[in-house]
């Protein structure tokens, strides 16, 4: 009987494997935290030795920050749709942060500033993250404020006060228990919706049409 030969392992693209060893990471950190990321660990997912993360990322802080990177940009993608109208995007913001679609990633921003105070590089990469969200709700509100969905003098101020909802909701994110009182689960829709402008309800009637 002629035994057949032992399956050739493939050599990946360096793009490509540099690809894969950060979609891991990325999942990592979003399901069980930067702390997590190591190059065992990434390696172990991915069934290959640590000495081949390691070719690519050195050192192990650089792929937890390519990671946070990597899980907040593809997000920032899906809170921000292109199409729809001003208000609709704005709702489809706000459903997906107070639903349960953000949960890891509200996670690992708590996460990512609380390691901030030990990794300089870090802070480095999420102020730059906070720049480009609050580039892309700027941009939002001035596109609503152009199509008269939002009434608001000043933009940036509105992103502010919204952003800062949202951070503040996010902090509790890892109690226990969950708050289910209305004004803390609405927090976020209320703000947005004094902070643009929008007559009373608006916001969340379209809110409440994504989340149902």
């Amino acid at each position: 009987m002629v035994s057949s030969p032992p399956p050739q392992r493939v050599r990946k693209l360096p793009d490509e494997r540099r690809a894969e060893i950060l979609a891991q990471a990325a999942s990592i950190a979003l399901s069980e935290g930067l702390e997590r990321i190591t190059l065992r660990a990434v390696a172990d997912r991915l069934g290959v030795r640590p000495g081949l993360i390691s070719h690519y990322y050195p050192a192990a802080e650089d792929l937890v920050i390519a990671a946070f990177v990597r899980a907040v940009s593809e997000e920032r993608e899906e809170l921000f749709p292109d199409d729809g109208s001003p208000l609709e995007r704005m709702a489809h913001l706000v459903a997906r942060i107070e639903g349960n679609d953000s949960l890891e990633l509200t996670r690992l921003w708590l996460n990512a500033r609380h390691l901030c105070r030990f990794v300089p590089a870090l802070t480095e990469a999420l102020l730059s993250q906070e720049y480009l969200d609050r580039n892309r709700l700027t941009a939002l509100i001035e596109d609503g404020v152009a199509s008269g969905d939002f009434g608001v003098e000043d933009p940036l101020a509105a992103c502010i006060r919204i952003w800062v909802a949202i951070d503040g909701v996010g902090s509790y994110v890892n109690n226990a228990e969950s708050f289910e009182y209305e004004a803390f689960k609405r927090f976020v829709t209320d703000v947005a919706e004094w902070s643009l402008g929008i007559p009373a309800g608006g916001l969340r009637a379209a809110v409440d049409r994504r989340m149902n």
